[in-house]
């Protein structure tokens, strides 16, 4: 036990663990947890990029209403594709030891469903959309919730958040807090 050759260098895992909220045995951890996603190719290519379908089998993902969304945010590809740095960036923001506000900043790029720098009533409908699944409500009573929810959270009228309204609107949430 322990005789084995390391997958990274000991250079390596110290810039992992200098970038990342892990220890080094956790890095270890996170990849041998990636690389059972696909054992043969990453067995071959460390570095290779697992198809979004692949990523989403992850066990915190798979049933993640924003699992598509944080898959994009978090691939360097942008594609939803994702090599080990981009599954180890998205573990490590998602970590306990993650301060509120690096999630804050995840959280909002991932609710920013057209990339507009701002949450606008389209993505909070989508929001809402996801998270009510396969629950049918009233296109109206759907509008409604857009309207409260927003007005809400838009401090300056515009009818869009910004990354400051939606941090300021986070912050009054406990959940969202731990």
């Amino acid at each position: 036990m322990g005789a084995g050759k390391s997958v990274f260098t000991p250079q390596e895992l110290e810039d992992y663990e200098d970038l990342t909220y892990f220890t080094k045995k956790e890095v270890l951890s996170y990849f041998h947890q990636f690389k059972a996603l696909a054992p043969d190719l990453i067995s071959v290519q460390r570095d290779a990029r697992l198809p979004m379908e692949v990523i989403l089998r992850y066990p915190q993902l798979r049933y993640n209403p924003f699992g598509d969304r944080i898959c994009m945010v978090f691939s360097s590809s942008r594609d939803g594709d994702c090599n080990f740095e981009d599954f180890l960036d998205m573990m490590s923001v998602f970590s306990a030891e993650a301060p509120v506000s690096v999630k804050a900043e995840y959280a909002f790029r991932i609710f920013d469903f057209d990339g507009d720098d701002m949450i606008g009533p389209e993505d909070v409908e989508e929001i809402i959309r996801r998270l009510l699944g396969d629950v049918q409500f009233p296109q109206v009573d759907i509008l409604q919730l857009v309207q409260n929810l927003t007005s809400e959270a838009d401090l300056d009228d515009d009818g869009m958040l910004s990354f400051a309204e939606f941090e300021h609107a986070i912050s009054k949430s406990e959940d969202f807090m731990r």
